[in-house]
């Protein structure tokens, strides 16, 4: 049944994106120059929501900035629309894969509204955020971004604003770092686009808080890990099974350290040793015993090393084989439903990974710090992968692969070197880089007592 669904396209996606396609086209050249193809992408993304309650509101935001008046309200508005489509793609996938795979999902409990802040702080980013929008990206300038940063400070000393601090100073980083845009022959355009609408959204005053979490306590059964790298930081996103009474969840683990664009491949995994029980776990193909660590409703575990000790052996693959249909998968928060945001843990057996199967192998995503290559993926015949949908299609990034290699039966999972690679050439080359690890933290040292 997997197969098949995976060969469709939900009816009305494409459409939608076409939308929001046609508002980020306007948002890009700047809502204070409408030309009458960007003002009816406007209206059409309004238009798509009248036979909803928001219809009416929508429609009278959309006619107020087409004829000149792009107040925060109104902007607020047609950003909550355009997230509102991209969640319904979301939604329209998720559900369509949940019912391929049988996957049960919990039901979403709303948060209770945020702690008030100051009003005249959250005001002061919502002007901001007009005046990207006025401008379009092609205009914003360096003075213009150089704006937020008071704003940013501000926010940051605010424990209640500093989810929306993080996103801000980071989306300024991006504007800053493509400056001067107006020359650039191609921008990210969905992705600032997405930036400026959750940014939008969050300097609402009230928007509901984040989910509070539980303790939990019981056994942590990993799948694999999923290395998200950039120039600056590294992130190893965990994605395992929960036992701790009830029924049995799927669940995701996320540690992060900064880094330097030079350090890259299994020496990724020296920045992240001040976790060696997490560590220790995956290049052992272990089980982690968890007593009282925190589980959020997102299903995200927020790791304490303090809180975890080494478990029994646990294969992933025969751990995926017999449990992972059983698991219970966390809801998604509204505001992180979005085309992108799938990034669903499945076992898949050779019938479902053949060549002229509509399932492809994402190679570009398969990380240079573990064992896996593109050749043992092609040849797998079984994996535990990560389902995405990337431009209109659905793309598995490996997790683990059974294969046979030179006649010989092997198993490689994305966590194997965590602690060191066995293949003798990334070991010399992850030596040379731990030097580079080493001397850097020394120096890091030695700033932070001067």
């Amino acid at each position: 049944m997997l197969v098949e669904w995976l060969a469709q396209t939900p009816a009305g996606v494409a459409e939608t994106m076409e939308t929001v396609t046609a508002f980020d086209e306007a948002l890009t050249h700047g809502f204070g120059r409408l030309t009458e193809s960007r003002q009816a992408a406007l209206t059409g993304l309004a238009g798509a929501f009248g036979a909803t309650p928001l219809g009416e509101r929508l429609a009278d935001a959309a006619a107020k900035v087409v004829a000149g008046s792009p107040g925060d309200e109104y902007l607020a508005a047609l950003a909550g629309g355009r997230l509102a489509l991209l969640g319904a793609v979301h939604d329209a996938l998720h559900t369509g894969l949940d019912s391929a795979i049988g996957r049960q999902r919990e039901p979403w409990q709303a948060p209770p509204a945020a702690d008030s802040v100051a009003e005249n702080l959250l005001s002061g980013v919502r002007t901001w955020l007009v005046e990207l929008a006025v401008a379009g990206w092609r205009g914003v300038t360096e003075d213009l971004v150089g704006t937020a940063d008071p704003l940013i400070e501000a926010l940051l000393a605010e424990p209640r604003t500093r989810r929306l601090a993080v996103l801000l100073d980071g989306f300024a980083a991006e504007l800053r770092a493509s400056s001067p845009i107006l020359t650039l022959p191609q921008l990210p355009v969905r992705r600032w686009a997405d930036l400026w609408s959750r940014a939008m959204l969050l300097a609402q005053p009230g928007f509901p808080a984040s989910t509070a979490g539980q303790p939990v306590t019981g056994r942590f059964l990993p799948l694999g890990v999923d290395l998200h790298e950039h120039p600056t930081a590294v992130q190893a996103q965990v994605h395992g099974l929960l036992e701790a009474g009830g029924a049995l969840k799927l669940v995701r683990i996320s540690v992060s350290a900064a880094k330097v664009d030079t350090i890259s491949g299994a020496a990724v995994w020296r920045l992240l040793r001040g976790y060696p029980q997490l560590l220790a776990a995956l290049a052992e193909r272990r089980s982690l015993d968890l007593t009282g660590m925190t589980l959020l409703g997102s299903g995200d575990l927020l790791w304490d090393e303090a809180c975890a000790a080494a478990g029994a052996p646990a294969d992933p693959l025969a751990t995926a084989r017999v449990q992972l249909v059983q698991a219970v998968a966390a809801a998604v928060p509204p505001l992180d439903r979005h085309p992108v945001r799938p990034a669903e843990p499945v076992f898949l057996e050779a019938h479902q990974l053949a060549a002229d199967g509509p399932l492809t192998v994402d190679i570009d995503r398969i990380s240079s710090a573990g064992p896996i290559t593109a050749e043992m993926a092609a040849g797998a015949s079984a994996m535990i992968g990560l389902l995405r949908w990337d431009a209109g299609r659905w793309l598995v990034q490996p997790l683990a692969v059974e294969a046979t290699v030179k006649k010989k039966p092997v198993t490689a999972y994305s966590g194997d070197w965590a602690m060191g690679p066995s293949d003798p050439k990334e070991a010399k080359a992850e030596a040379a880089a731990g030097d580079a690890v080493g001397v850097l933290r020394e120096r890091a040292g030695r700033l932070l007592r001067k």
